[in-house]
């Protein structure tokens, strides 16, 4: 799958350089980047991290690399802050393709209260078709995590497979989450996994997702004070450019799909791949992949009437040359209520193959309208990562923390910091 992304990035970056270079360029606004860890100087502790990171009560952050660990199927790993600066590197669990584990964990985790971490592998498990994973802290005196499978997908025919995008747990602690592929018609599942007791944990198919309303979810859901759940398809609906999708509970163990909204490419985005965000009023933002004029995506902004409809806003098309080009992951709000995202390429640097390497960017309302801050342009001369491909997460001080696929000083991506 992720030379699947790459080769359509690429093919949309060669569209991008060759836009005309009239076109205005979009303010850089200048921020502090710091490289907080270097992949590959032993692939052993995992190469090419995709996922958004999170943060403890103590501030370590953790994620997945896709690949490397012991057998080269990917790892979670957790990065603490040093008392002298900097930070150090922990692998908490190296996926293997033996024992019924996961393999190629390319989403981000989530932590419950008493700080076991939770997500999915791609692929591995009883079937193959990848796995739900908590991760549980050492008991003293191990100094190791427990990994236990949750669920196998592909059991049964009516199961889900490909299980992407990250996971999000209700008021009762159960778990919910999408694949891309299986199903009754092949094209994808919305999922909850319920505690029974005992480690055991059930799963429920709440949704079978079609080609004419919606499918290949992929981006994860989110979860509304009422317990309904909101996500994002890339393909289908009206126009087959993809939908936002809602998913209420009706009563027992059913659940009511109602699509939100059906892109259809044009000035309207396609291919909406990455996360939901809420602001305060309860309107939903995110972004599409492509779409708009010129075919390198938007952020949008879907607001609720009373009527139940809601009503799309495009926010921001990227559309100029040294603007980003194929956002990707959940767009966030800080403090300020400005809404940060990554881009996969596009922007200033060069890069192989693409000479564009990606960007974060910042969107702030001001005067009527949102207007574009770039934060920084990724670059792979140097030290520096590209291609970041899952979104940032914000500390309290507002300062960004993300994850690049490639680059750094061994080529196998980053962890990076940006300080206004």
């Amino acid at each position: 799958m992720r030379s699947k992304k790459l080769s359509l990035g690429l093919a949309m970056l060669l569209v991008t350089l060759s836009i005309t270079e009239l076109m205005t360029a979009t303010p850089v606004v200048a921020q502090v980047e710091s490289i907080l860890h270097n992949f590959g100087s032993s692939t052993k502790a995992g190469v090419n991290p995709d996922s958004v990171l999170i943060f403890d009560s103590a501030g370590n952050l953790y994620g997945t690399a896709s690949f490397g660990g012991n057998e080269n199927v990917g790892v979670a790993f957790e990065l603490s802050p040093k008392a002298g600066g900097g930070y150090s590197e922990k692998v908490l669990h190296s996926f293997s393709k033996t024992g019924g584990d996961g393999q190629n964990p390319s989403n981000g985790l989530i932590v419950d209260s008493a700080g076991n971490l939770y997500g999915n592998t791609m692929a591995g498990g009883a079937d193959d078709q990848g796995t739900v994973f908590e991760l549980s802290p050492p008991v003293p005196p191990s100094t190791q995590w427990t990994e236990t499978i949750l669920h196998s997908f592909g059991s049964s025919s009516s199961d889900g497979q490909d299980p992407r995008g990250t996971l999000v747990f209700d008021a009762a602690g159960n778990l919910y989450g999408v694949t891309e592929e299986g199903g009754s018609s092949v094209v994808g599942t919305a999922y909850e996994l319920s505690p029974a007791g005992g480690g055991v944990w059930n799963e429920s198919i709440i949704h079978t997702f079609t080609t004419g309303t919606g499918w290949l979810p992929s981006g994860g859901m989110i979860l509304d004070a009422s317990g309904n759940l909101y996500g994002v398809t890339g393909f289908g609906g009206g126009e087959g450019d993809g939908v936002v999708f809602e998913l209420s509970p009706a009563g027992g163990g059913s659940w009511s799909y109602t699509i939100l909204h059906n892109f259809t490419s044009g000035s309207d985005g396609s291919f909406p791949e990455g996360g939901l965000v809420f602001d305060s009023a309860g309107n939903l933002y995110g972004i599409t992949a492509y779409g708009n004029p010129i075919g390198n995506g938007t952020v949008f902004e879907l607001s609720p009437s009373s009527g139940g409809t809601w009503t799309e806003t495009i926010i921001h098309a990227f559309a100029t040359p040294t603007d980003g080009a194929i956002p990707n992951g959940a767009p966030v709000f800080n403090s300020a209520g400005a809404l940060l995202g990554t881009t996969l390429g596009g922007g200033t640097g060069s890069c192989p193959e693409t000479a564009a390497c990606g960007i974060v960017f910042e969107l702030h309302f001001a005067g009527g309208a949102w207007h574009e801050r770039i934060l920084h342009d990724f670059n792979e001369k140097g030290t520096d990562g590209f291609f970041p491909t899952s979104g940032v997460v914000l500390d309290s001080a507002g300062n960004a923390y993300g994850t690049t696929e490639y680059g750094g000083t061994a080529g196998d991506g980053t962890v990076y910091l940006l300080k206004p």
